[in-house]
């Protein structure tokens, strides 16, 4: 399987890379110490809800940590393994019924059975309570989950998905305690009932969680700390002045290109921080909204798709942190081609001009840019900016900006509020089709229903029926020039993830997942240095 033995290459090459940056730290050394251990992770990135029927989002991040899945991806793999069941296979052949059987014993943080109509429970109730910001989409390909005792969990698919067991491996299909979860609606007390690693102690909205270890936890993590508080900050010089005062032990997301850049310079003051590189699979783009009248036309789209400079916009705002991107499918997974460059080649304003005045557009286009606050990092402002001047000095767009912190930005795009806005998408799990599938047919992630007949009922379709993910890459490639054609998604480019963390914090090369989720059970103090 192809994409996923290069996937495994490219991360371990990554971490491998970025040890040059530690000079001697000795982040690779094993085990924690003794005595009691307690790390604080500071991050940007705020939960929009506690309940994983009604987040499709940077949520993820706490509910790894507190909920726990059938099947989840230890550090280093890239297929999903065992974790809350003992074990899961396809039972026929053309993989249409999926059978886990869970571990024996398993019980919740407060002590009440997990069993199999528990796991029956969280997937139904995500599907019934349907929430638009929610990750039913995921679970498009389920017809019913059928229980046999208290042990084994039958999903039944509609049609053969090869990707399903790599859906039930994401937060998404967190296990949930029926007498805490209703059926039909969210949990709203602000607490959380799981079986994972930790159990939320405490939490402030925007300020903080506080973890402690669940003593009923039985899976895969080995916990080498004892207790994690996750703090939320609004911007990231925030962050890393609280990493640089020791307040913090460690960042994860939202880091800009000038506080990597200072953080890896062996200069720098700060010598007592080190920096973990790598590889992501992170993406952003534009989403053009058919409803608005100026980005429903698709000479206005592929206008903007002639002029975007990805390398001007990577240089000057992210500075060698990412890479332009050609493809909604990003390098290092399978599937991925060039094909906005095949198409549009360097930016062109005059090839631009011409398009737009094909379609009788003889004045500049007023466009207006949506972009959220505080779900990407304070970069993101500037990459607008940058997008907006090159725009605007190609004469043929006159552009606004707005923005939203995330929640509110997140529900304006569900409900079509915006004529183009920037996405931000962090993998489900590595494989070609979630960098696709999401983004098509009625109802889909970025809220903009896109019908795309020959992905979603061919492409798709067939590219499910093999098992083996590394033989997909013509299907997606088609996928991709259908993209293209259509240009209502636009990707600018790819980046890579950075965990700065106190020179006597180890692990921060293992705690990163196939979806760039941290898992917290990996970081531990070091007692001697």
């Amino acid at each position: 399987m192809h994409v996923f033995n290069r996937t495994r290459r490219l991360q371990t090459a990554a971490a491998l890379a970025s040890i040059s940056l530690l000079t001697g730290c000795g982040l690779l050394s094993d085990g924690g110490g003794e005595g009691e251990q307690k790390i604080t992770v500071g991050t940007t990135s705020v939960p929009s809800t506690l309940d994983p029927a009604a987040a499709w989002d940077g949520s993820w991040e706490l509910y790894r940590n507190v909920y726990q899945t059938l099947l989840s991806f230890p550090t280093g793999s890239t297929k999903p393994q065992p974790d809350a069941a003992e074990s899961c296979k396809f039972t026929d052949a053309a993989n249409e019924s999926y059978r886990c059987d869970l571990r024996e014993g398993m019980k919740f943080s407060n002590g009440e059975k997990l069993d199999a109509a528990a796991v029956k429970h969280s997937i139904d109730r995500i599907r019934k309570i349907g929430s638009k910001v929610g990750p039913k989409d995921l679970f498009g390909s389920l017809e019913r989950v059928e229980t046999n005792g208290d042990r084994t969990v039958i999903f039944h698919l509609k049609t053969p998905d090869a990707t399903f067991p790599f859906v039930l491996g994401t937060p998404a299909a967190s296990i949930v305690n029926p007498g805490d979860y209703p059926a039909d609606k969210l949990r709203e007390d602000g607490k959380i009932t799981g079986s994972g690693p930790y159990v939320l102690e405490s939490y402030q909205e925007g300020g903080k969680a506080e973890l402690v270890k669940n003593n009923q936890y039985d899976g895969f993590a080995d916990r080498k700390n004892d207790a994690v508080t996750i703090r939320y900050f609004k911007q990231s010089d925030q962050m890393v002045a609280a990493l640089k005062k020791k307040e913090i032990d460690a960042t994860y997301r939202g880091l800009t290109a000038d506080e990597i850049e200072e953080l890896q310079n062996p200069k720098s003051k700060d010598s007592g921080i080190q920096l973990v590189e790598a590889f992501g699979a992170e993406i952003r783009f534009l989403v053009f909204n058919p409803k608005d009248p100026a980005a429903k036309n698709p000479a206005v789209r592929k206008a903007v798709a002639q002029i975007v400079d990805r390398s001007a916009l990577v240089s000057k705002v992210y500075q060698g942190t990412a890479e332009p991107l050609y493809s909604m499918v990003p390098k290092g997974v399978a599937g991925h081609t060039t094909p906005f460059f095949d198409t549009f080649g360097d930016p062109d304003v005059g090839k631009a001009k011409k398009t737009l005045r094909n379609a009788g557009i003889t004045q500049p286009v007023e466009l207006t840019l949506w972009f959220t606050t505080d779900r990407y990092g304070s970069s993101t402002a500037a990459e607008f900016d940058e997008l907006k001047r090159q725009l605007e000095d190609s004469g043929l767009f006159k552009v606004t900006l707005k923005s939203r912190p995330w929640k509110d930005f997140q529900a304006g795009y569900k409900e079509g509020e915006f004529p183009v806005f920037g996405r931000g998408w962090f993998p489900d799990f590595p494989d070609p089709d979630n960098f696709i599938a999401p983004f098509v047919g009625p109802e889909n992630a970025v809220g903009t229903p896109y019908d795309a007949p020959e992905i979603t009922s061919q492409l798709l379709p067939k590219s499910r029926r093999e098992s083996d993910r590394g033989a997909v890459s013509k299907e997606f490639e088609r996928a991709q020039e259908i993209l293209v054609d259509d240009v209502r998604l636009l990707p600018l480019w790819q980046g890579k993830l950075y965990i700065a963390a106190q020179e006597d914090i180890a692990g921060g090369e293992r705690a990163l997942d196939p979806q760039t989720v941290m898992q917290m059970w990996e970081l531990y103090r070091k007692t001697s240095w």
